[in-house]
C-alpha cells in the first residue's frame, strides 16, 4: 500500500469493463466526497467553449434529502457516481483472484488536492445528494460510490448524458451538451445533435442574425439579459427541416452516410433569417413578451414558412438575402408580431399567441397559405 502523504485511502472493488476506464465501487462520507469531488456546473470559456455539464441547484429537492438524512433512521443506497482522474490509483489486494477475473479487491488512493488545486473527481451524477450531505448533520454518514477514471470530459459528458436520459433534465442543458458529446447516443438524442451544433454555431457566429440572442444554460447572467431566444425552439426548428423530406434543409443531410453539409446549412439559414430580421426590424431582437417573432411560436412557424421559401432561392450573402426578403414581404402585412390582431386567428390578439402545438400549428398555417395565395399556387 502506497505511502503517499494526503491520499484517501478507501477499500474497493474493481470491475473490468473497459481497461482504458476501470469501474470501482467503494463508499465516501459527505467530508470525504467535498474534499475530493467537484460540483462542475455547464459554464463556456472566454473562447466559447462549453466547460462543465451538469444542471444547476434544485433547492428544494436538495432540501427534501437534508430533511430525509436528519432523520432518526436513514437507508441511503443511491449511489453517487464520479469520474476519477488518472491521478487516482487502485492498489490489488494479496490473494487468489475471486469471480472468475471479473472483479478484484483492493483499495483506492484518491489524491487530496492543495488549496487551489483542481480536485481529482467530479460528479456525473448524485450532485443533489452530495450536497444534501454535506449540508446535512450526517457528513460522515457512508454512501455508496461508483466511480470510473476519465480525464476526457468528453467521456464524463457522455456518461452525464447517459445517466440522465430518463429523467427530465433540462432541455436547454441537453441541447448544450449535445454538440460536444463525440460518441455513439440512444437514437433520440442522436438526432438531435446536429441541430444542437447548428445552433451552437448561430450564437456564436458574429454574421449569424441570431448572434448572442440564444438562451443557453451556460450563459452568464449579463449575458442571458441579451438572450431573448430559446435554443431549444431554434434546435425543434432545425430538427424539423433537416429530418423532413420536405424541409429545405433536408438535401443536405445524407442518411446513407449519415454525412451532413454544415457549411451550406449555415449560409442557408444565415440567409433566410438575415432576411428575417431585414423584413421584420421593429420586432426582432426584443424579448418574446415584447415580439412574437421572438416567441417559441414564431421562431416555429417563421421556420416552416423557411421550407416553403427557400428551395427556390439558389444564391447566398446579399443577393440571397434579397431575394429571401421579397419573398417574405408577400406576407409581411398578415403578420402581428408586436401589436393588433391576428385577422386570419379568429382575431386572436398578438401577445396571446403561446408557444402550445395548436398555436404553432395555427400560425404556421396562416403563414404558409398566406405566402402560397400570395404566390397563385393555392
Amino acid at each position: 500500500m502506497s505511502d503517499r502523504p494526503n491520499v484517501l485511502k478507501r477499500r474497493a472493488l474493481r470491475i473490468e469493463q473497459d481497461p482504458n476506464h476501470p469501474l470501482f465501487m467503494f463508499s465516501l462520507t459527505g467530508e470525504d466526497l467535498l474534499a475530493v469531488a467537484d460540483m462542475s456546473r455547464i459554464s463556456r470559456d472566454d473562447a466559447g467553449k462549453v466547460i462543465g455539464y451538469q444542471r444547476s441547484e434544485v433547492r428544494k429537492h436538495v432540501q427534501d434529502i437534508i430533511d430525509y438524512l436528519n432523520s432518526s433512521s436513514v437507508v441511503f443506497p443511491n449511489s453517487i457516481i464520479l469520474a476519477l482522474s488518472s491521478r487516482a490509483k487502485f492498489v490489488k489486494s494479496r490473494g487468489p483472484e475471486v469471480d472468475d477475473g471479473c472483479s478484484a479487491s483492493g483499495t483506492i488512493e484518491i489524491p487530496l488536492p492543495n488549496d487551489g488545486d483542481p480536485k481529482p473527481a467530479w460528479i456525473v451524477d448524485g450532485q443533489q445528494r452530495t450536497l444534501a450531505l454535506c449540508k446535512s448533520d450526517r457528513r460522515k454518514f457512508p454512501v455508496p460510490v461508483n466511480a470510473f477514471i476519465a480525464d476526457e470530459v468528453s467521456l464524463q459528458r457522455d456518461q452525464f448524458l447517459r445517466v440522465n436520459n430518463t429523467r427530465p433534465l433540462p432541455r436547454g442543458l441537453i441541447t448544450e451538451l449535445l454538440p460536444e458529446v463525440s460518441t455513439n447516443l440512444p437514437a433520440r438524442m442522436a438526432a438531435r445533435r446536429i441541430p444542437a451544433a447548428i445552433c451552437d454555431w448561430l450564437n456564436l457566429e458574429p454574421r449569424s442574425p441570431f448572434h448572442r440572442l440564444i438562451r443557453r444554460a451556460s450563459m452568464r447572467s449579463e449575458e442571458a439579459s441579451h438572450a431573448v431566444i430559446s435554443d431549444t425552439s431554434i434546435v425543434k426548428t432545425l430538427e424539423e427541416s433537416i429530418t423532413s423530406p420536405s424541409g429545405c434543409l433536408y438535401p443536405y443531410r445524407n442518411v446513407a452516410t449519415g454525412e451532413t453539409d454544415f457549411d451550406a446549412i449555415c449560409e442557408l439559414l444565415v440567409t433566410y433569417w438575415s432576411a428575417v430580421r431585414k423584413t421584420f426590424p421593429t420586432a426582432w431582437g426584443k424579448p418574446p413578451e415584447k415580439s412574437r417573432l421572438m416567441h417559441g411560436a414564431g421562431i416555429r412557424a417563421i421556420g416552416r414558412l423557411m421550407d416553403k421559401i427557400m428551395p427556390s432561392i439558389k444564391a447566398r450573402g446579399k443577393k440571397g438575402i434579397e431575394l429571401a426578403e421579397k419573398e417574405l414581404q408577400l406576407i409581411a402585412h398578415h403578420c402581428r408580431w408586436t401589436s393588433g390582431n391576428w385577422e386570419a386567428m379568429n382575431g386572436l390578439s398578438w401577445n396571446e399567441i403561446q408557444n402550445v402545438p395548436r398555436h404553432i400549428q395555427m400560425l404556421s398555417w396562416v403563414l404558409i397559405h398566406a405566402y402560397l395565395q400570395a404566390k397563385g399556387l393555392t
